[in-house]
């Protein structure tokens, strides 16, 4: 729920018109972003303020009864098609290019998926990307099984930069300075996830990888290649946060820092690339 920090981001983006040729989410940031394709300013906030304690979306009762925190019925396809409808027809229309990532459990390797019309298989990616370690079942999508995507790459510029976008914003939901500390539940993970040691391996390194991510991340923003938006300090939220007031403040400094950059946003993307 610290994407909520990056929800805020989002509209204010789409509330100046303010578009991108490509775009990538990872985990929170696939099943969230994918409202800045569909332009639904305020959808995720909102679906998250009125739905979050109910238990089909969230709860241990979820878990116990269908293998997923995150109810993959009432996520994927009550709430995206009953109770507060995914825009498919614009997301289709809109055409930025926006890429998920998630992780193939049998090899620990990353796939990415570019979403074309909101439908049935980029729904399955988007809960793939955001199917959690230990509380989720994998997601089959053909002959594979995957999960989060975060556990590999949390932030997928490199991925961007690969398939030739070269000017980047980049939104992290962690403050300046933060290190990610070793999972305490590696020794868990070890047994319900004994069936795919290579996603434990990757989890025994996830921050390692992360942090080297970080300071990358920081030296392509020292040489103007890149656009960093991050929360101004910790934003003190649970992972699964349930309280609509915790949402709606984390939601509210998202936008608070994006409207205080957005003009320095605006001339990072006007700018030749080939004056940095």
């Amino acid at each position: 729920m610290r994407g909520m920090f990056t929800c805020g981001v989002i509209d204010v983006l789409l509330e100046h018109g303010v578009r991108f040729d490509g775009a990538a989410g990872i985990s929170a940031g696939a099943v969230f972003g994918c409202n800045y394709k569909s332009h639904q300013i305020g959808r995720p906030i909102r679906y998250n303020k009125k739905y979050g304690a109910d238990p089909r979306y969230c709860s241990i009762r979820s878990l116990l009864k269908t293998g997923d925190l995150y109810g993959a019925d009432f996520c994927y396809h009550v709430l995206p098609d009953v109770l507060d409808p995914f825009d498919r027809e614009t997301f289709r229309r809109d055409p930025t290019a926006f890429y998920i990532g998630a992780v193939d459990v049998r090899t620990g390797q990353m796939a990415y998926h570019l979403c074309t019309d909101g439908g049935a298989q980029d729904m399955l990616w988007m809960r793939a990307s955001a199917s959690m370690p230990l509380v989720s079942r994998p997601v089959p999508i053909g002959d594979r099984l995957f999960l989060d995507g975060g556990i590999v790459d949390a932030v997928p510029y490199a991925y961007m930069e690969s398939i030739g976008y070269d000017r980047n914003v980049i939104v992290l939901t962690r403050p300046a300075g933060y290190v990610k500390q070793k999972s305490s539940a590696l020794p868990l993970a070890k047994v319900l996830l004994r069936r795919y040691p290579a996603v434990i391996e990757a989890m025994a390194v996830r921050h390692e990888r992360y942090n080297a991510q970080m300071r990358q991340i920081a030296a392509r923003e020292q040489a103007g290649q890149a656009l960093v938006l991050r929360p101004p300090q910790p934003l003190g939220i649970r992972r699964t946060e349930k309280d609509p007031a915790a949402l709606e403040r984390v939601y509210q400094t998202g936008r608070q820092v994006m409207n205080a950059r957005l003009e320095e946003l605006k001339a990072f993307l006007a700018r030749d690339p080939a004056a940095v």
